[in-house]
């Protein structure tokens, strides 16, 4: 009799198993317990992104609530944690400092809008086109932004701060060692927590980022004019935080697809993206995107696989705010310190970068790693060197193809043909050059391209061809081109002839 997993459809063996989670307590427990590591992880993280948009802390908490909980239902990227971010809240904070915070909600509400209509598109198939290179140094950077950020809550603070963070980070290596039933995070920032406060020790804490709120947030609408002008406003902020939000959240499924050895779908996780702002913007959110650092936490740290750990970040985050917040006030900020400098060093690919790696790496893949780094750190902004990083492996990738084209010359039949076969692709980069192979005075009067070992892939290489063919008949000799493989015969077919002023 066959088994459940030779009967199950194709689709459904390249989604995997779907944990039971009524009838798995593991899968529960850990879902239920990495939902409340990122939470707690969520709070200072949102205050600090809403201090950056100029906005109340209470509204960055509000988002990361709406968005962690819309997107474990609609999202194409199981266990990954999308809430407010760092890149959204530098984007929209001018149209908050400059217009107000109906502004600022009206432009999260039509970026949500046009992140729906780019997946609709198609936009994630754009995703084939980022090289692995890129993608270390994304990671790479990122790792190193994670740091970076904690370095300010270890600056001109008490010194038992210090201790606090070693005996964390002692935690975070050595507790999974004796169990991991329960997440060394959550461990960690209990057991900082209850010695602060045991012993009444004076360091900043989670309460001192701003106040949490006491109440759950409710929907409207932007108090803005509901006129042309606004929606001119408003809309080049939209359409930048689309941009980003889409950018990092795509990466960062990526990412996860790779850590999990799954498969996700980037078109419902843009269109996914995009509902979550709209019902963020509705209930008064400054929008958001996938976050790299929390997502880390709930599914490399926490070992997190489900949308369940998602949905409770959330609504964990939420609970902890509005019931338990003079408790969750207390938590030293040292202890998130620890856990987020142990995701940063857990993220980093160090293999990227031993020396054994890059004496093997071909000198541009290696460039294009670190521009990537360089730009994102430079900038803060992971959009940016994505986008560089991407241009400049092109423009290697263009470089390296473009000298591979060669041609060489053989006899013809007879002495008054000559036959010149080019090998290689033809495309801008390498056709250009094409026209200078070729000896038109000593050519006899019959010349044959074989292009059986080419690949026409441009206008640009149609052109040439035609350049070529000219300057033979301006010497009264014919030219024939064999050879064309099918999709290189038609663009041939269609453009000969036709990119010259008559």
């Amino acid at each position: 009799m066959p088994s459940a997993a030779a009967t199950a459809s194709p689709g459904a063996r390249l989604r995997g198993p779907t944990p039971d989670w009524l009838s798995d307590p593991k899968v529960w427990r850990t879902e239920v317990l990495a939902g409340l590591v990122v939470a707690l992880a969520l709070i200072p993280e949102a205050i600090s992104f809403s201090i950056i948009a100029g906005v109340d802390p209470a509204i960055g908490l509000f988002s990361s609530f709406t968005m962690a909980v819309v997107i474990s239902v609609v999202g194409g990227r199981r266990a990954m944690i999308s809430a407010a971010t760092g890149a959204v809240a530098l984007v929209i904070a001018p149209l908050n400092r400059e217009h107000g915070l109906g502004h600022l909600i009206a432009a999260v509400i039509l970026a949500g809008v046009l992140q729906v209509a780019l997946g609709a598109l198609g936009v994630a198939k754009l995703m084939r086109f980022i090289p692995r290179s890129v993608m270390v140094g994304f990671v790479n950077s990122l790792a190193v932004l994670i740091f970076m950020t904690q370095i300010p809550e270890l600056r001109n603070v008490p010194w038992p701060v210090y201790p606090l963070l070693i005996g964390g980070l002692a935690l975070l290596v050595f507790f999974p060692r004796i169990t991991t039933a329960v997440p060394a995070p959550l461990v960690s920032i209990a057991v900082l927590t209850a010695i602060t406060v045991g012993a009444a020790i004076a360091v900043p804490t989670v309460g001192d980022k701003g106040a949490l709120p006491t109440s759950l947030p409710v929907p409207g609408l932007p108090d803005v004019p509901f006129a042309l002008d606004t929606l001119t406003t408003i809309a080049p902020y939209a359409f930048a935080m689309a941009l980003v939000g889409l950018m990092e959240s795509l990466m960062t499924a990526k990412l996860v697809d790779d850590i999990t050895d799954t498969r996700s779908s980037k078109t419902r996780e843009s269109i996914g993206q995009g509902i979550a702002n709209i019902v963020t913007g509705f209930f008064g959110g400054m929008g958001g995107c996938a976050m790299i650092g929390q997502t880390m936490i709930n599914v490399k740290v926490s070992g997190a696989r489900t949308r369940l750990s998602t949905f409770l970040a959330g609504a964990f985050l939420m609970v902890l705010c509005v019931v338990f917040g003079p408790i969750v006030s207390e938590i030293p900020m040292a202890a998130l310190v620890a856990v987020m400098i142990m995701v940063s060093f857990a993220t980093f690919d160090w293999h990227s970068i031993a020396p054994r790696t890059l004496s093997r790496m071909p000198a541009g893949e290696i460039a294009v790693m670190v521009i990537t780094v360089t730009a994102v750190v430079t900038t803060h902004n992971l959009a940016v060197g994505v986008v560089l990083g991407s241009v400049t492996a092109m423009v290697v990738f263009a470089k390296r193809v473009a000298h591979l084209t060669e041609v060489t010359t053989v006899d013809g039949p007879d002495g008054d043909t000559v036959v010149h076969r080019v090998t290689g692709a033809l495309f801008f980069a390498s056709s250009n050059d094409l026209v200078g192979r070729f000896d038109y005075a000593g050519d006899p009067s019959n010349v044959v391209i074989d292009l059986s070992a080419a690949h026409v892939w441009d206008a640009s290489s149609v052109a040439v061809l035609d350049a070529i063919g000219a300057r033979y008949a301006q010497r009264g000799k014919t030219v024939e081109i064999t050879g064309l493989n099918g999709p290189s015969a038609a663009l041939h077919g269609k453009l000969t002839g036709q990119l010259t002023r008559p």
